[in-house]
């Protein structure tokens, strides 16, 4: 049987939109441990997918690999946005577009 080759970390529901197509599949299921790997290949992915096509379906991809990896580190939604909103308060945020060329002794 021929057939394309992945590799890859995939959504959840993934195995059964392949069915629903009428095709079949081969799909392993690792370990927490082992799904680690994964999941930083697949936010390089998403990532650069993001680079490239600039919009909010990726943006919404990149976001769910990074609370995936935040929940396998035993952190919640709540925990992650509660960093962000504290190193926010202490260095700021991205907004003002500041890039820092050199820092220079007194």
């Amino acid at each position: 049987m021929e057939g394309k080759s992945y590799n890859k970390l995939v959504r959840d529901k993934i195995p059964y939109i392949i069915s629903a197509s009428g095709k079949t599949y081969l799909i392993e299921t690792v370990t927490d441990d082992e799904v680690m790997k994964w999941l930083y290949d697949k936010l390089i992915e998403e990532t650069n997918e993001l680079i490239q096509d600039k919009n909010l379906e990726e943006i919404a991809d990149v976001i769910e690999v990074v609370l995936t990896i935040a929940s396998k580190y035993g952190y919640t939604l709540e925990d992650v946005f509660e960093e962000v909103d504290r190193k926010r308060k202490e260095k700021g945020g991205f907004e003002k577009n500041i890039i820092l060329k050199k820092v220079y002794d007194k």
